[in-house]
């Protein structure tokens, strides 16, 4: 049974960061140059992290996604994967990653005991691709889409960060696809956490609303209908056009969030606990894990991670987190 916060919502979700590093450097993400990396004896080990979701799947929490930066580029990763495939409590374990070595990996995923990815795609269009990620290539995550398909890494959920003057002209070309294909697409509103080229005092006029966003695909393509997703359902809001073979999705951290119903904990790559994705506040585990902290002490500092998660963030009064960028905590 999960436990309760202390505005009764039962966190079931613990999202781990596996590593900060990341072979793309997205605009919205980072400066060209990337971040200082953690250095490697900062980060956790597997061992650690296998502690950590032991001790939260004995608190209810049985829902575990593998984050990063990306993760795929941590060295034995689904090593990782199979040591808490293993762990009693964990009914659902998923990773996000950009899927630019899906391809090479998803069939090892599979077996190591990953049940589904979500795959970051801001653009269908290669060049543009090129531009927002400055360094990747469109066809190697298309390829790594295919990859986990073949061997049932579903349902692929593709998560599209839509910014004004950059790439929301294809929210219709992306809601197409979901016609097209079992493309289970959802658009994320920016967010300000980052410190890419976009991440100043102007961020807010570069969002766009899944408002606006529904009614741009509606008056393209048909009335939207409510649609159910069978697995990994979140703070995404789905719909179905017409016919479709797959599902849009909307996240509003920003128009309408979605605080109340919030049932996540986030853990950094460097092992520190956040109550809230979008408040600076943590709990230090790495230090008590370097101390040999088993189980049952981690339980205790979850507990406590449980009990303060804030009420809702304050984008509104902007208030901003400011200690780290969206590659350090995971999404």
């Amino acid at each position: 049974m999960a436990h309760l916060d202390a505005y009764n919502r039962p966190i079931s979700y613990l999202r781990i960061s596996v590593t900060d590093r990341c072979n793309l450097r997205c605009v919205y993400c980072m400066p060209p140059q990337g971040v200082p990396w953690r250095p490697h004896d900062e980060v956790l080990r597997y061992e650690e992290i296998e502690t950590v979701v032991r001790a939260a799947a004995e608190l209810g929490i049985s829902k575990v996604r593998l984050t990063g930066g990306e993760p795929l580029v941590r060295l034995g990763i689904t090593d990782l994967v199979r040591m808490l495939a293993c762990i009693p409590g964990v009914d659902d374990l998923a990773m996000t990653t950009n899927g630019v070595l899906l391809s090479r990996y998803a069939e090892d995923l599979a077996r190591a005991g990953l049940q589904r990815v979500n795959i970051s795609l801001d653009t269908l269009r290669p060049e543009r691709f090129r531009h927002i990620t400055r360094r990747g290539r469109l066809e190697d995550v298309l390829d790594g889409m295919t990859a986990a398909q073949k061997v049932n890494l579903k349902p692929i959920k593709v998560n599209t960060v839509v910014i004004r003057g950059m790439n929301d002209d294809e929210v219709v070309s992306f809601a197409r696809k979901t016609m097209e294909a079992e493309w289970n697409v959802r658009f994320i509103e920016l967010m300000p956490v980052g410190n890419g080229a976009l991440m100043n005092s102007t961020w807010e006029k570069r969002i766009v609303t899944a408002r606006e966003i529904r009614a741009r695909i509606e008056a393209a393509l048909g009335r939207l209908e409510p649609a159910k997703m069978r697995a990994g359902v979140g703070p995404a809001r789905y719909y179905r056009l017409p016919g479709a073979q797959g599902t849009l999705g909307f996240i509003t951290p920003v128009s309408e969030h979605f605080c109340y119903q919030c049932n996540r904990l986030r853990l950094t790559a460097d092992g520190q606990l956040r109550p809230c994705l979008l408040s600076d506040q943590e709990i230090d585990l790495r230090t008590p894990l370097r101390r040999g902290a088993g189980v049952e002490q981690i339980k205790t500092l979850l507990l406590q991670g449980i009990e303060c998660k804030p009420m809702q963030h304050h984008l509104r009064e902007r208030q901003l987190p400011e200690k780290r960028v969206m590659s350090q905590i995971g999404g």
